[in-house]
């Protein structure tokens, strides 16, 4: 099953109650592209090779160049070229990591790929169903505002960044409405899985 939404939409927390409240595996594209871009990776390394002193962090614990991921965010957020480059980088690995998770996790009835640009990247065919949670343009921007501190103008270039979610709706076989309280989400995800599992 394929779980999407845009920037800020509130997947990672759909996700958690998939986990932790019907025992569900989720695999996290976000999880895997951090990991591509760990210090001491090959990511890592051609990110810094590109971008020299502009994205380098302290370094890790082991001595280890490690990417300002901030830094980076902010590079490629402003630069279509850029964000293209990065991503030509980091999806291949990411898919990589999710073959290797799939095999893993072959027996499981049900496994969750949890993808911000599923259908941008067209990864909409490993799924037998896709979820989409479901907000506002207005809502996404006050949540990463909020959340990541960033000024409105940033946030937009972020949310702009990806596909609408007028368009991923279309696209969608359910939609998860996260518009309003927590307890909504989990309502809503509550009924989203049992359609799903009821056919």
């Amino acid at each position: 099953m394929g779980l999407t939404g845009g920037i800020a939409s509130g997947k990672s927390t759909v996700g958690r109650i998939l986990a932790e409240t019907y025992g569900l595996p989720v695999l996290d594209a976000d999880t895997y592209a951090r990991e591509a871009l760990a210090a001491g990776s090959g990511g890592a390394a051609a990110v810094l090779g590109r971008y020299g002193p502009l994205v380098r962090a302290e370094a890790s614990s082991n001595g280890t160049a490690a990417v300002d991921r901030a830094a980076l965010g902010r590079i490629v957020f402003a630069d279509p070229v850029e964000r293209l480059w990065l991503e030509q980088l980091v999806h291949p690995l990411v898919r990589t990591r999710f073959d290797q998770e799939l095999e893993r996790l072959a027996a499981e009835p049900v496994v969750v790929l949890m993808i911000p640009l599923l259908f941008e990247v067209g990864l909409e065919n490993l799924c037998s169903e896709v979820w989409l949670v479901d907000c506002d343009e207005a809502e996404q921007r006050q949540r990463l505002i909020h959340r990541d501190g960033l000024p409105e103008a940033e946030a937009l270039r972020r949310i702009h960044a990806q596909w609408p979610l007028e368009r991923k709706r279309l696209l969608a076989d359910r939609l998860i409405d996260n518009r309003g309280t927590s307890d909504g989400l989990t309502t809503a995800v509550e009924g989203a899985l049992a359609a799903s599992r009821n056919g």
